[in-house]
């Protein structure tokens, strides 16, 4: 897994396995817990679309809440989020982000 970003006790990550998906898209994974649909992940957003930003939710375990910061946290940081995807799809060490 490549961890990019922390939010508060969210962890925003790729898996290496995703490059070759059609979309570009982040699973949320909430620290710390071990209860949730799929693994630990507890949600995953698509970031974009045919190159173009567009962020939404595939799905969901998240709060409206949740759900509104963490879309926030993707939409402010999302040409950092699209190059540090890139640097884990080429095989390289990234530091992960906190955002406050």
């Amino acid at each position: 897994m490549g961890k990019l970003m922390i939010l508060l006790y969210f962890i925003l990550s790729v898996f290496p396995a995703d490059a070759t998906e059609n979309r570009r898209h982040i699973h949320v994974v909430r620290r710390g817990s071990k209860k949730s649909h799929r693994g630990d992940t507890v949600a995953k957003i698509w970031i974009e679309e045919n190159g173009q930003k567009k962020i939404e939710v595939a799905w969901s375990e998240l709060s409206a809440d949740e759900e509104a910061l963490i879309m926030k946290a993707i939409d402010d940081h999302w040409e950092e989020l699209n190059r540090l995807i890139d640097a884990v799809f080429a095989g390289k060490k990234i530091q992960i982000k906190r955002i406050k």
